[in-house]
């Protein structure tokens, strides 16, 4: 429906995205030591059924050979968002990273957005299994965590405007909440009429879910939701009434107002 390109929302409490460049640079090292391109594809299988996430293998009775279960099946729940595709799968899932991933890690603090974004890819991994309890196909991919991401980023920032390549040709800048509300009904949607596709469609609803929840209990204190500005009023001079006699003030005494008067007094 859309690709992010873009958003201006610069970063509050954290110098630089330190996790989100350490995700994106991890699944490209993992993508190219497990991927396609130079990897054989006996070795990319094995990968992919050692590491991918199998839901017959946690709700079913479905066993691995000895030599391709490396890891224990319930670290798959996290194993499986390291690996992906192809170049589409894998550029797609970080351009989302990239663009989402700051705002949301600036709000929850490095790492507690680690955290968070590892717990909405299990999420995304529990949600598949329970769609499709008995498949033997593993599923791969950050999609279940980068929803968790998104569903963040629609929460804290609604109303910051995002260049995105709607249809894949038309630039424009939008509000966030408008293109990630439709991409979230998206996935709903397909999951309702189509379960079982080649995409998971689970595993990012189960991200989504994860993620709007998550942030509410995650965020920093003080951190608003939906863009709201926090104001904090300046300090008074309290001076007592019972002081103060209107005969004794002439209104030509009194200076103009050098500034605009707002609900905490006079604003320079």
């Amino acid at each position: 429906m859309f690709i992010p390109l873009h958003d201006r929302n610069n970063l509050k409490h954290i110098r630089l995205q330190v996790v989100t460049i350490g995700l994106i640079a991890a699944n490209v090292v993992i993508f190219f030591l497990t991927g396609p391109l130079f990897v054989e594809a006996s070795t990319v299988n094995a990968d992919l059924l050692s590491f991918g996430y199998i839901p017959a293998l946690i709700f079913g009775d479905a066993t691995l050979a000895p030599g391709i279960a490396v890891v224990p099946e319930s670290a798959t729940h996290i194993t499986y968002a390291f690996l992906h595709a192809d170049l589409y799968h894998l550029g797609t899932n970080m351009l989302f990273l990239w663009v989402f991933g700051d705002n949301v890690e600036d709000a929850l603090g490095h790492l507690r957005f680690l955290v968070f974004y590892l717990a909405c890819a299990a999420a995304g991994a529990l949600v598949h299994g329970l769609v499709v309890p008995y498949s033997q196909a593993p599923l791969i991919g950050a999609s279940g965590a980068v929803s968790g991401v998104v569903a963040a980023y629609f929460l804290l920032h609604p109303k910051v405007r995002v260049w995105v390549l709607v249809l894949f040709r038309i630039p424009l800048p939008l509000p966030a909440f408008i293109p990630l509300a439709l991409w979230i009904a998206q996935q709903f949607y397909m999951l309702a009429v189509d379960p079982s596709a080649d995409v998971s469609w689970g595993a990012h609803v189960g991200g989504i879910i994860a993620g709007l929840l998550l942030v509410l209990v995650m965020r920093r204190k003080g951190v608003p939701l939906f863009d709201r500005v926090v104001v904090v009023p300046k300090a008074v001079r309290l001076v007592d009434p019972n002081t103060m006699r209107v005969a004794d003030t002439d209104p030509r005494d009194i200076p103009p107002s050098q500034g605009r008067a707002g609900p905490w007094g006079t604003h320079p």
